[in-house]
């Protein structure tokens, strides 16, 4: 009796049949599709988002001077809220601000800067529409239904105005649809005191935030 001969067994390989390997090219390939056009999306989704936001929703505003002292500096570095703008235009109701809120709107026409070129200005509300606002030296008194003997707007807002012997005499009512506007430092400001009151729709935004300096970075 002959002895059986051993069974042998081939040994197993670990490379994939070729088409596994084709399949796994395959899909590598539309990995790699997939994320070529995520980023190509990203990049170009983003600047348009960025544009919306910066149109519709915030911007970024450097102050420029004196005037709002020293509540602002000179180049501080701020966020102003231009949402309440934007709901005007798809409402339709006029957006005015609070007496006391800040306000960056656009001056037309300002012989002190270049008369043919508009100027974004940061400045204070202090008379609303219907007010009577009448200013002597240095006081400031604002007439309305509800002070019908007026009041000092600077007496009773959280910020501090610096003053000086000022010779503004102001007289007026505040028309209806714009706003009184001036700077916490009235001894170095361009405001209503000089060239009126403000259209509400000339208004770009109200102050959110100072981001910079970062040690003085706060909300308004």
């Amino acid at each position: 009796m002959q002895p059986e001969t051993p069974l042998t067994t081939e040994p197993r390989s670990n490379t994939p049949p070729p088409t596994a390997r084709q399949d796994f090219a395959r899909s590598q390939r539309r990995e790699s599709w997939k994320s070529a056009f995520s980023t190509i999306l990203i990049l170009i989704i983003a600047p348009l988002i960025a544009l919306f936001l910066t149109a519709f929703v915030f911007q970024s505003y450097e102050v420029d001077g004196p005037s709002m002292e020293n509540t602002l500096q000179n180049r501080d570095r701020l966020i102003v809220w231009k949402l309440p703008r934007t709901m005007e235009r798809v409402t339709g109701k006029l957006f005015i601000p609070k007496r006391g809120q800040i306000v960056i709107f656009v001056k037309h026409g300002i012989e002190a800067f270049d008369p043919a070129q508009d100027k974004q200005l940061i400045k204070r509300v202090i008379g609303l529409p219907g007010e009577r606002v009448v200013i002597h030296g240095n006081d400031v008194t604002i007439y309305n239904s509800d002070h019908p003997k007026g009041f000092n707007p600077d007496k009773t807002g959280d910020y501090k105005i610096i003053n000086t012997d000022a010779q503004a005499n102001v007289d007026l009512v505040v028309p209806d649809g714009e706003i009184f506007v001036s700077g916490d430092n009235r001894p170095n400001s361009l405001d209503s005191r000089a060239f009126g009151t403000v259209p509400a729709k000339d208004i770009v935004g109200t102050l959110a935030y100072r981001i910079f300096p970062i040690n003085k970075a706060k909300s308004f």
